[in-house]
């Protein structure tokens, strides 16, 4: 089993954040753990509240996760205020993980702000070197490249400024596209589309958080990085179909549903039993 933690937010309503990202690693077969960086009161209407973690804290967590357990990947999301980010960036920059994703979350799906300006700065100076991706959606995209994106060619425009910071791969997520839901992966050198139709669904909070975490677990298990992308996205994709509709505004999506297909009693599941004397 894979070891993977993630530094992040943690959501009141569970749709995302860290217990996004803990149901994701779960589903995926791997063992979560987490650095809490932020407490916010949320739910699926909006973020009503926001505590940031002391620096100190931050880093007590991150170094008593890495100095008891073989860590085979580290999923970065919301860090919130400057300090935060700072703090984070110097215990990665202490550990080097092999396996490091950041999800520069700065915006909920509701619309909240939830990154101090500054944040992007730290993130692309300091974390992005160490990173094997990043994965921004179009308005984060346009925050760390400082161009607008209005379709997949601003996409590439933009992963290769984004790019220049020195991570492996950035993944921009189309989903605020005006059509379709293509996403662009860039290496440095090539650029590959994935691409997708949109979901009329409002169940769609946290599908950065899960969309990054998932990534995360398909690389750790071996998988090469386009397929990890590739079943990344079917899994969010099968979540937002399957979603369980709860709440009143944007809400989470189904993160076991394969999970829960196949433990549903009303489902004829074959099994083989092996007698042993």
């Amino acid at each position: 089993m894979k070891n993977l933690l993630t530094i992040a937010g943690s959501d009141s309503g569970g749709g995302a954040g860290i217990q996004a990202d803990l149901k994701t690693f779960a589903a995926h077969g791997c063992f979560g753990m987490s650095a809490i960086t932020a407490v916010t009161a949320q739910n699926t209407k909006g973020v009503y509240g926001i505590a940031e973690i002391s620096p100190e804290i931050i880093k007590a967590q991150i170094k008593a996760v890495f100095d008891d357990f073989k860590i085979d990947g580290v999923k970065i999301g919301m860090l919130g205020s400057v300090e935060a980010a700072e703090a984070v960036a110097e215990m990665m920059e202490l550990y080097r993980p092999k396996l490091l994703i950041v999800d520069p979350v700065m915006v909920s799906t509701s619309g909240s702000e939830l990154a101090a300006d500054g944040v992007s700065g730290v993130i692309t100076e300091r974390l992005l070197p160490l990173a094997k991706m990043v994965t921004p959606n179009i308005p984060e995209a346009e925050n760390m490249s400082g161009i607008k994106i209005n379709d997949i060619h601003d996409m590439g425009k933009a992963a290769q400024i984004i790019g220049a910071a020195g991570c492996g791969y950035v993944l921009i997520k189309g989903g605020h596209l005006r059509s379709g839901a293509d996403d662009l992966l860039y290496n440095g050198r090539t650029m590959t589309i994935f691409e997708g139709s949109r979901i009329m669904s409002t169940s769609t909070h946290g599908t950065g958080c899960t969309m990054s975490s998932a990534i995360c677990a398909n690389i750790a298990r071996g998988m090469d990085v386009a397929l990890a992308v590739s079943e990344a996205k079917k899994y969010i994709e099968t979540g937002i179909t399957n979603a369980p509709r709860i709440g009143g505004g944007n809400g989470p999506l189904h993160h076991f549903y394969d999970l829960w297909r196949t433990s549903d009693p009303n489902v004829e599941t074959e099994y083989k039993c092996v007698e042993k004397e």
